[in-house]
């Protein structure tokens, strides 16, 4: 059985979470297809970004009730295997070579935040409802925490974490968890224009821009010197820089967008 679909188009691999009926809540089995989803698109070469959506009503629920009626007899060294498999996932997409655009509708509470955290760009419809809800259940969004923080503004974010509180896509966006806000049934015409902006560039480019993002924030500033000044020589060198720096001085369209 599995637990996500995956469809390509245009260049373009569509996930959708497909647990509808308990609308995507996590389990195991959907933890692991989504790491080696993740895993096996990352190194597609001819893909140019990743849609992460879910079917249904919602898009996650977060953790699935059968899961953590499981947790409730746990050891603790069984819920920290667990964990683990559940850091792996969001890491695993949050490294994922490819820009992830997110597409949420419907709701989006406790690990299903995680998703959003990690995603690059994230698309919200009206309606939305979010949650960090773990404090609610006497736990804490522990393992989501380190990749929220890395994107969320602190001070807005805190809040929301601390009380459990449901929040809209607009308060979502404050705290940078969003991207863009839309009409509910509106997701997928604004999802295609947000796609169109990432095949404008180099789709090498792209991807190195992506790891530099992510990687720098753990350099020192020596490093970050090292490796800043490395990239732009190696990009300005490379087949894809001289064709994109002589298309843009000829006035002309780079080769891959034709």
């Amino acid at each position: 059985m599995t637990f996500i679909n995956t469809v390509e188009m245009d260049h373009v691999a569509y996930v959708k979470l497909n647990r509808p009926d308990v609308r995507n809540a996590f389990n195991p089995e959907m933890i692991s297809e989504i790491t080696e989803t993740f895993h096996q698109l990352a190194i597609r070469t001819d893909l140019r970004a990743i849609v992460l959506q879910g079917e249904g009503k919602s898009f996650c629920a977060g953790a699935d009730l059968n899961w953590m009626k499981e947790m409730v007899n746990f050891s603790y060294h069984q819920n920290r295997e667990d964990s683990l498999r559940l850091f792996s996932m969001f890491e695993t997409i949050a490294k994922c070579s490819l820009p992830v655009i997110g597409l949420i509708h419907g709701a989006a509470f406790g690990g299903a935040l995680g998703l959003v955290a990690v995603c690059d760009e994230v698309i919200a419809e009206e309606g939305t409802q979010f949650c960090f809800s773990e404090v609610k259940l006497g736990i804490a969004p522990a393992v989501i925490s380190a990749f929220v923080q890395r994107k969320a503004v602190p001070g807005k974010v805190r809040p929301l974490m601390l009380s459990g509180v449901v929040f809209n896509p607009q308060v979502a966006q404050q705290a940078g968890l969003v991207t863009d806000v839309c009409p509910a049934g509106e997701g997928h015409n604004v999802l295609q224009k947000v796609l169109a902006n990432y095949k404008q560039g180099g789709p090498e480019a792209v991807r190195e821009t992506k790891k530099l993002l992510n990687d720098i924030a753990n350099m020192t500033w020596e490093q970050q010197r090292d490796r800043t000044t490395h990239l732009i020589a190696e990009r300005r060198a490379s087949d894809e820089g001289q064709e994109g720096l002589k298309s843009f001085l000829e006035k002309r369209e780079p080769s891959w967008r034709s």
